[in-house]
């Protein structure tokens, strides 16, 4: 599959999974650097909120926006996942006091990998929301065309009112 970044074409490690499929095998780490595999996420509906880099400014907009939608969706857990370190993630936190959503770094790219986001060129991960249900099946997927431009919040958050 392919992106773009300011009008650049950028391709995908392959095809990211679709809708209907079960969430593949990865790993990422949270916050405390502890290993979370894909059935951790397992049991509870999860919005995955992917962004290439925190430190950029589309990136940093959507965790936000997620961050302060979480209030209205207590039953569900939000991630936010990049390829920034545990170290970087926890510094924007800070800097930005974001303390609701839980970020994950995927550093070893196995997210990357396993679900085709991985833009090796840059070694970050193209822009995208997963909305997983309790069973660890991808229920909604976007890939944002190009990776300056915020994806469709309304969109995300109306499939996830479905959901619930």
């Amino acid at each position: 599959m392919e992106v773009t970044r300011r009008g650049e074409v950028e391709t995908l490690v392959g095809n990211p999974p679709e809708v209907g499929v079960t969430l593949p095998h990865f790993k990422i780490f949270n916050a405390q650097g502890e290993r979370i595999k894909t059935h951790d996420l397992i049991g509870k509906i999860t919005l995955i909120s992917v962004v290439p880099d925190i430190n950029t400014k589309t990136c940093s907009l959507q965790t936000k926006k997620f961050n302060k939608t979480m209030d209205q969706y207590p039953d569900v857990r939000f991630i936010t996942v990049s390829t920034n370190t545990i170290k970087q993630q926890a510094a924007w936190c800070a800097a930005e006091d974001v303390d609701n959503i839980e970020m994950m770094s995927d550093s070893e790219e196995s997210f990357g990998y396993e679900m085709k986001l991985l833009i090796p060129n840059s070694g970050t991960l193209a822009r995208s929301i997963f909305i997983i249900d309790d069973t660890g099946t991808i229920v909604y997927r976007q890939i944002v065309t190009e990776q300056v431009d915020e994806p469709d919040y309304l969109e995300a958050v109306t499939a996830l009112g479905k959901l619930l």
